[in-house]
């Protein structure tokens, strides 16, 4: 049955909704995912975990195991990444086909990343404001961090997300940086940013959570700043589990049920042969090493 948000009704109580993230070292990071999950799942009118492609607990295995026992069996996925590079495309539907060969019968619809959306752009202006007061606006640049990637769609897209967010808020100018994998590093976007005239800079983290790259950025911010005495640098927050992230994961979720899933793939280097990236059209998807799923252990043995 089919109800008027267009989404099939039929077996509703096997539904659960997993949300994915990739996993991180720092420890600040991992209690940010699970508020997240925490947050998600007080909203949601279906169950929902939460697991990790690598490195931190648990396990995507375990999130996917634990879903499955209770009898769900029709999983709405949502990879919490804020563009759709290697993790969104590759590494996380790599590991859920995984999950389904442990799990013979479990079904799922794959959602979008988060960006952009006018609610991240409303949570990166919100901690614009926690360090810049409203007469500062017009005098102030923001540098936007983004993670960076080898894929030239996601870097292009941190770039929309940067020129969106310029967009009728009163800043001076929004430049985009990448922290890793991609230029222009935070150095070079910060002295870009001073060579056009720039006295304030905001130095914003496009980053759901805490992790060790958005306090590489704060660092290297922070260096910058120390030499360049003229300028004034501030470190603003990452966006952080919020009820409106909240609810754009659960906006993510209805889109997979219903099956409206916009992506866009004219430009994804995996169907397309992009100048410098003609190898990488059509290469099989593995998903990644986790320490506590021993999967991996048998498949490389």
């Amino acid at each position: 049955m089919i109800d008027r948000t267009g989404i099939d009704r039929t077996d509703a109580g096997g539904r659960a909704l997993l949300l994915v993230g990739h996993g991180t070292r720092d420890a600040e990071g991992v209690r940010d995912f699970h508020r997240f999950v925490d947050l998600v799942a007080d909203r949601a009118d279906v169950p929902v975990a939460g697991g990790f492609i690598e490195l931190s607990r648990p396990p995507l295995r375990e999130a996917v195991a634990s879903l499955v026992a209770a009898g769900h069996t029709r999983l709405g996925v949502v990879p919490l990444v804020l563009v759709a590079a290697g993790h969104a495309k590759g590494d996380i539907p790599a590991a859920l086909h995984r999950e389904i060969a442990r799990h013979p019968g479990l079904r799922h619809a794959y959602g979008r990343p988060l960006g952009p959306h006018p609610a991240l752009l409303g949570l990166l202006d919100e901690r614009i404001d926690a360090v810049v007061g409203p007469s500062e606006r017009a005098d102030t640049t923001v540098v936007l961090v983004g993670r960076g990637s080898t894929d030239p769609d996601a870097n292009a897209e941190h770039v929309k997300v940067a020129r969106l967010l310029w967009e009728g808020r009163g800043l001076a100018a929004v430049e985009p940086a990448f922290i890793s994998l991609a230029s222009p590093g935070v150095p070079a976007a910060l002295e870009r940013a001073r060579l056009l005239g720039a006295r304030r800079v905001v130095v914003l983290p496009y980053f759901l959570f805490n992790g060790l790259l958005p306090a590489r950025t704060a660092e290297q911010a922070r260096a910058w700043a120390a030499g360049h005495p003229e300028v004034d640098v501030r470190c603003a927050g990452v966006i952080g589990p919020a009820p409106e992230l909240a609810g754009l994961a659960l906006e993510r979720y209805r889109e997979a049920l219903r099956g409206d899933i916009r992506m866009n793939c004219d430009t994804c280097v995996y169907r397309v042969a992009m100048p410098g990236h003609e190898h990488r059209v059509g290469v099989a998807q593995h998903p990644h090493d986790h320490p506590d799923d021993p999967a991996h252990v048998h498949a490389h043995a």
